[in-house]
């Protein structure tokens, strides 16, 4: 794992999901982000437990966590945090943010997830104290028009910045039923991370 290394007043963006798996579109959103928004680092942070899935569901966190240092390897703006796996219990963003922000208080943080997740905001723990504490990027997929702020409380949506991001209009979901059905997955997902899927036998 790169250190982060991003000094005093920083701003500084923070990737969050299951990444199961990490595909083009993640690479894609944290890139725009960072040129748009102005970010001096990427943070992905794959979730331990995800409190919204069933944990049966979920490929285990090392073959997770594998597959995001994989993807970003070579790009100098991306980091990867083993914060939400190394902690115990369900991964709660809220807690996330607030640890990292206690690590680094100078620096200007923003939480980066797509808009269909932000739509879900108000079932997050505390989603008043995360919207204080950084501020929450919906990352909008090509061809759709979703302004999740339209479904929001006026107080988190006044918190929430919508960007649209040109990009691979991918799911999770869709990759591991491509691989479950035998159909390829190359140009969706980082070569490595295809070269890991296969090699650990995952979504079969």
């Amino acid at each position: 794992m790169k250190a982060v290394g991003a000094g005093e007043g920083a701003k500084i963006g923070v990737m969050g999901g299951t990444f199961d798996p990490v595909h083009l579109g993640h690479l894609a959103a944290a890139q725009e982000a960072a040129c748009r928004l102005g970010l001096e680092r990427v943070i992905f942070i794959p979730a331990g437990f995800p409190p919204h899935k069933p944990s049966a569901t979920v490929t285990p966190a090392h073959h997770r966590w594998e597959m995001v240092t994989l993807a970003i390897a070579d790009n100098p703006l991306f980091f990867a945090s083993r914060l939400e796996i190394a902690r115990p219990g369900p991964s709660y963003t809220v807690e996330t943010i607030a640890a990292l922000r206690e690590a680094r208080p100078g620096c200007e943080w923003f939480f980066i997830t797509g808009a269909d997740a932000v739509l879900e905001l108000p079932t997050w723990r505390e989603p008043e104290r995360l919207v204080s504490l950084c501020t929450v990027v919906a990352v909008t997929r090509p061809l759709t028009q979703i302004d999740p702020r339209e479904a929001l409380p006026p107080g988190l949506a006044a918190a929430v910045r919508v960007l649209p991001v040109p990009g691979v209009a991918v799911s999770a979901t869709e990759l591991r039923e491509r691989v479950r059905q035998g159909l390829p997955i190359r140009y969706l997902t980082a070569d490595p991370v295809i070269g890991y899927i296969y090699k650990e036998g995952l979504y079969l």
